[in-house]
């Protein structure tokens, strides 16, 4: 019944390289000496992140300029309803629990409705 072996060629290889192993120097290097072709392109700009512009303290101009209008902001809001910087600062992060009577100065200064 059985006439003999089949025989198959059987061919075992690796896994092909990934991308990023191809793009390292060692890699590049070998290709060449292979006599492989290789195209290389520079993506516009590449390498040449240009950064926010800084002040002399090292801080980006944007962030500095509202981190002082968020503090000119607090030190208006507290002034204007009688409580110290350190409550508002509290209420604004969530560290305390407001009072009501603070809330009604509040609404009354920032003209909306809120829920005591």
């Amino acid at each position: 019944m059985m006439q003999g072996q089949d025989f198959q060629e059987v061919v075992i290889r690796k896994k092909a390289p990934k991308q990023s192993d191809l793009k390292d120097a060692a890699a590049v290097n070998a290709a060449r000496r292979a006599g492989h072709q290789i195209e290389t392109a520079q993506k516009f700009g590449a390498g040449s992140n240009k950064h926010a512009p800084t002040t002399a303290a090292g801080k980006s101009a944007a962030k500095l300029e509202q981190e002082t209008e968020d503090f000119h902001r607090e030190c208006r809001l507290d002034v204007s309803i009688n409580e110290k910087p350190q409550v508002i600062q509290e209420y604004e992060s969530g560290k305390a629990i407001p009072n009501p009577q603070v809330l009604s100065k509040l609404s009354r200064i920032l003209g909306v409705q809120l829920k005591k």
